[in-house]
């Protein structure tokens, strides 16, 4: 590769992450304007309104197999492993993150997020297999 194309699935995927907070932001304050919940539930994290609580888990989501895209993503690059398959495979994965985020915060249903999960699972063991090969070959 010819520089830092690895790092704009990474800045794709942290876009996501502030639009879900701003998606909860909005959500929140939609609930309290409704009435249906009070500013004290969410500072004391308690009753959690099911309208705010799913971007809630949402977020939740992106630190967790997330958090192993990043680490590959700096030791693709670090490792020079960024090659185009690499970033292919990458943008996959944040692609299907974003899908699985908006089923999430949208009708929710495991039927859909379950095979969205699993489509970011396998192509994130891939980048590592591609990562582990890359590292035996060299």
């Amino acid at each position: 590769m010819t520089g830092f194309e690895i790092f704009w699935p990474v800045v794709a995927h942290v876009a996501l992450v502030f639009m879900l907070y701003a998606l909860l932001s909005m959500r929140r304050s939609a609930v309290v304007r409704a009435g249906k919940a009070e500013p004290s539930q969410f500072r004391e994290n308690r009753g959690e309104p099911s309208e705010s609580l799913v971007v809630r888990n949402s977020i939740a989501n992106q630190f967790e197999l997330p958090v192993l895209f990043h680490a590959c993503c700096v030791l693709l690059y670090i490792t020079e492993a960024d090659s185009v398959p690499a970033v292919g495979l990458a943008w996959v994965f944040v692609g299907s993150r974003y899908a699985h985020a908006f089923v999430h915060v949208t009708s929710n249903r495991l039927r859909h997020r379950g095979p969205l999960f699993l489509a970011g699972f396998v192509t994130l063991a891939a980048m590592w297999a591609w990562l582990a090969f890359w590292m035996m070959m060299n």
